[in-house]
């Protein structure tokens, strides 16, 4: 069981990202489609490399305080066993993606060197 603190609505802007790979990556492209099509989020590139801090396959969704709540309790509940890394954007990289990091399912491993 993970330990990883749960998101809270604290900033104005966030990024959620999706981890997947090979034979997760239906679950995670349907998922997206919804996010996209039909809840109007903006999603980012479905990434079928490692990019970034991100060492798996991975994908952003980009939202605000205002749809915090709705979002997140929804991709918690709809994720089917996916990691989602949760930030907010507070202008410093290593600290979105380390102390006020949270997730959504089983926490994974970044690169951060390349914020140092």
């Amino acid at each position: 069981m993970s330990t990883a603190q749960y998101p809270v609505n604290e900033y104005d802007h966030y990024h959620a990202h999706l981890y997947y790979d090979e034979k997760s990556w239906p679950i995670a492209e349907q998922l997206l489609l919804t996010i996209e099509e039909q809840m109007h989020y903006k999603v980012g590139r479905r990434h079928k490399k490692c990019v970034g801090p991100h060492p798996m396959w991975s994908c952003q969704v980009s939202f605000d305080k205002q749809s915090f709540d709705g979002l997140i309790p929804w991709l918690d509940e709809q994720r089917e066993g996916l990691s989602v890394l949760v930030h907010p954007i507070t202008g410093n990289d290593l600290v979105d993606h380390t102390d006020l990091a949270c997730w959504l399912g089983e926490p994974v491993a970044l690169k951060l060197k390349m914020f140092q």
